[in-house]
């Protein structure tokens, strides 16, 4: 079970990430846990993969970063795709899309970028054991989105 609690779709969809991340997004629906609370994309200026991967990042950073507590937000969060499935049900057309997201605690990121920062050129700092450390704090997981694509693809 994640850590991370689902995001709930009581306000507008678009308007929360208007106001989070200053991104117009002609989209609507939910937050894409299921295929019955979906992400409906109604167009795009990208690819729609790219798209859906920076919907899908906007995600996890809202669970993983602004919906949590100082000491439990989450920095350098990066997805990469691992699957994805484009499947016709119920007249429509979803994309369904897995991702691994991996992260940092926050607290323990801007540590390591204070030390390679200070680090970086010298030559007592190590900087192959500076990045294992960064790969032992870095947490895992995999998260399905479900979008809607039936009016993007037509």
């Amino acid at each position: 079970m994640s850590p991370f609690e689902a995001l709930k779709s009581d306000n507008d969809l678009k308007e929360i990430l208007k106001s989070a991340f200053d991104a117009n997004l002609d989209i609507s629906g939910s937050w894409g846990y299921t295929q019955a609370l979906s992400t409906i994309i109604h167009s795009t200026d990208s690819s729609l993969p790219q798209f859906e991967h920076m919907f899908a990042s906007m995600r996890a950073y809202v669970e993983m970063s602004m919906t949590q507590e100082v000491p439990s937000r989450y920095g350098s969060i990066n997805l990469n795709e691992i699957k994805r499935e484009q499947l016709p049900l119920d007249g429509l057309l979803y994309d369904k899309v897995t991702y691994k997201v991996s992260a940092i605690k926050e607290s323990i990121y801007n540590t390591f970028i204070t030390e390679y920062k200070e680090g970086y050129g010298r030559e007592d700092f190590d900087i192959a054991a500076h990045f294992k450390r960064r790969e032992e704090a870095t947490f895992s997981r995999e998260v399905t989105h479900w979008f809607e694509v039936t009016q993007t693809l037509s």
